[in-house]
């Protein structure tokens, strides 16, 4: 079958990867960190925190943005993080009530 007439099958929650990238003392960055770890804890999608002090291409690519949220290593958001947008993003639509 043709590449194009393919189509991705949609990842489930827990087999996305939500990257946090920030550095330390940054205050929009500490309100992302409890946005990400809550939504993903809620999704069962996995985060990861990067610190741009410690990579010279993040803080290159990233140091006016921060902090910034990646998934699966695409850009997502900076600044402020939604949480409906990112669950919805992590195909995970509805808060579990």
């Amino acid at each position: 079958m043709s590449a194009l007439l393919r189509r991705k099958r949609k990842k489930k929650p827990a087999e996305r990867v939500v990257t946090l990238v920030g550095k330390p003392g940054c205050h929009l960055c500490e309100d992302a960190r409890a946005v990400v770890s809550a939504v993903c804890e809620e999704t069962g999608a996995s985060w990861v925190e990067k610190d741009i002090t410690e990579d010279e291409e993040l803080y290159k690519e990233y140091w006016e943005q921060i902090p910034v949220v990646l998934i699966d290593d695409e850009q997502h958001t900076f600044w402020r993080v939604d949480p409906a947008r990112l669950r919805k993003a992590l195909g995970a639509d509805a808060k579990p009530g």
